[in-house]
């Protein structure tokens, strides 16, 4: 599986399985001398973690952070940081009893014919939303270190199947607004369409069903300048991490594929200069333009599937005789993973964000108190 490395001057590698004893994270390329909280991690750990709530997958696992190297008196040491946290709440049984039953929309048959059968299918192994968790803890990292350049990301569940929050938050202090989403079970911050989100996942959950969402982010005060105008542009390297995040199903910059019923006078962002800085009366661009960074708020949204795993009867087939049948899942399944998926794309986020400014030498630290 030579797929697990990600990023240029920040590179990261995941490692572990959905049902192995552990998963984690190596970050390399780190700069030296950050001041990194355990707790901080911990905390962004336990908002992707499962059970949380009546409406995520009733698998318990405390998702603790230990951390085996790269740090030492809480900075890191420019060496490469290596975090785990340990599979304990595991029931494999029911994989193994259908492990010949290729289930909808699920990857078994990819992998079979990718791999030759020898993947760890039990909790999906690698394709698991699990070693997600090492995305979040790396995430937590570039976090610290965009912190001292004041960049701030904020994501927020914008949408539940038809239900949508259409209100304008890049204006509000990201500050109020994370105490306002973790306030909902959902992490919605319009509360009137938060209780509706609930309701409807209520209402697939007793169905067996599942249903998916948008997931809009926000990133405050990224330098203008940064990225390139082909391959590794911001919106293709942005791309390219969230389309890492499994169950994603697209992306869109600014107004997105609205673009393609406006005119060019319309979608345009003028330019102005207001408190003696260059700026633009509006953000159709979504802060990026050639992907490059204007200075203008980065501003994306992300499209979530429908959990694959569900309760009702499916049509599949068994691959042990070859024969066409019907599939029933059990198990312990999210009947929506929105919710859990906001900690994760701000972290890949942050990862994307750290590896281009470090890639063109934009990071400074200054001081030995930082």
């Amino acid at each position: 599986m030579a797929d697990n490395n990600f990023g240029r001057k920040l590179r990261i590698t995941s490692f572990g399985e959905s049902h192995g004893a552990l998963v984690g994270i190596i970050i390399d390329g780190f700069p030296a001398g950050i001041t990194i909280k355990t707790e901080f991690i911990q905390t962004e750990l336990d908002k992707r973690k499962p059970g949380q709530s009546k409406i995520t997958t009733s698998r318990k696992e405390a998702d603790k952070v230990e951390i085996l190297s790269g740090i030492f008196n809480e900075r890191s040491t420019g060496a490469p940081i290596c975090m785990i946290i340990k599979n304990k709440d595991v029931d494999s049984s029911k994989y193994e009893k259908y492990k010949n039953i290729l289930r909808p929309s699920h990857v078994d048959f990819s992998s079979i014919k990718r791999y030759d059968g020898f993947a760890d299918y039990r909790g999906s192994g690698r394709f698991s939303g699990r070693i997600t968790a090492g995305f979040v803890m790396a995430g937590a990292l570039a976090k610290h270190a965009l912190k001292k350049m004041n960049i701030n990301i904020f994501a927020y569940t914008k949408a539940i199947g038809e239900i949508s929050d259409e209100r304008k938050y890049e204006e509000k202090s990201f500050e109020n607004l994370r105490t306002q989403r973790e306030n909902s079970i959902v992490r919605c911050l319009d509360p009137e369409k938060s209780n509706e989100m609930v309701a409807l996942i209520e209402k697939v959950q007793e169905e067996e069903d599942s249903i998916g969402g948008i997931v809009k982010c926000i990133i405050k005060n990224f330098p203008a300048g940064i990225g390139g105008p082909v391959f590794y542009s911001l919106e293709s390297t942005l791309s390219h991490g969230v389309f890492s995040i499994p169950a994603i199903k697209g992306i869109e910059f600014g107004v997105g594929f609205e673009a393609a019923t406006m005119k060019g006078s319309e979608h345009n962002d003028p330019w102005i200069i207001e408190n003696e800085r260059i700026q633009t009366s509006k953000n159709d661009a979504g802060g990026i333009i050639g992907g490059i960074s204007t200075g203008m708020p980065i501003i994306f949204q992300i499209a979530v599937k429908p959990t694959a795993s569900i309760g009702k009867t499916q049509h599949t087939v068994n691959i042990s005789d070859m024969k066409e049948t019907q599939l029933k899942l059990e198990g312990r399944h999210d009947p929506c993973i929105v919710p859990r998926i906001i900690i994760v794309l701000e972290a890949i986020t942050a990862i994307v964000l750290l590896d281009h400014i470090l890639y063109q030498g934009e990071f400074k630290l200054e001081g030995k108190n930082n």
